[in-house]
């Protein structure tokens, strides 16, 4: 009998998808991504600026220590956010589609794509991203309906027993 894991071949490079009706207007949704001092409510600590084309721009988790440099490529107002970000490996692009439903709620997707390494670290990072970006999105949806920062990406990685968070 042959191992399964052996014979795994993928015929498409995984991506990351997380997606989630908001129930707030495309207007305030897209603002979310966009101005850091809202972003920072759900996801992370710090933004340098505000999401323009051509800009690049840092988001920082404190609590980790990590910084993420964002080339931003694309802002088409309350209709998508295209961004360029490190990754294992290489730069990945993170792509927001905003649809607007018509009633006062917003369908929001978001794609990561592009990763790389062999197909184990590839469907590593692809995993790691959804789980990541569905945190965000119930994030999002938490602070945006009711004012709840739930603390997820915090809670994430909790520190060790006995020692007190950042």
């Amino acid at each position: 009998m042959t191992d399964s894991a052996t014979s795994l071949h993928l015929t498409a490079r995984p991506v990351a998808n997380a997606a989630m009706l908001i129930r707030r207007p495309v207007a305030a949704v897209f603002e979310a991504f966009v101005d850091p001092a809202i972003t920072s409510k759900f996801w992370f600590t710090k933004g340098s600026g505000r999401l323009e084309p051509g800009k690049d721009i840092q988001w920082e988790w404190e609590m980790y220590g990590a910084i993420a440099e964002v080339k931003v490529l694309a802002v088409d107002p309350h209709e998508r956010i295209l961004i360029e970000w490190m990754s294992e490996g290489g730069m990945t692009t993170v792509e927001w589609v905003f649809i607007d439903r018509g009633d006062g709620t917003t369908f929001v997707s978001v794609t990561n794509s592009g990763f790389h390494g062999d197909g184990d670290a590839i469907v590593r990072q692809a995993l790691d991203s959804t789980g990541g970006f569905s945190l965000l999105m119930a994030g999002l949806k938490a602070y945006l309906e009711h004012g709840i920062d739930l603390k997820l990406v915090l809670d994430r990685f909790p520190p060790e027993p006995g020692t007190k968070a950042t």
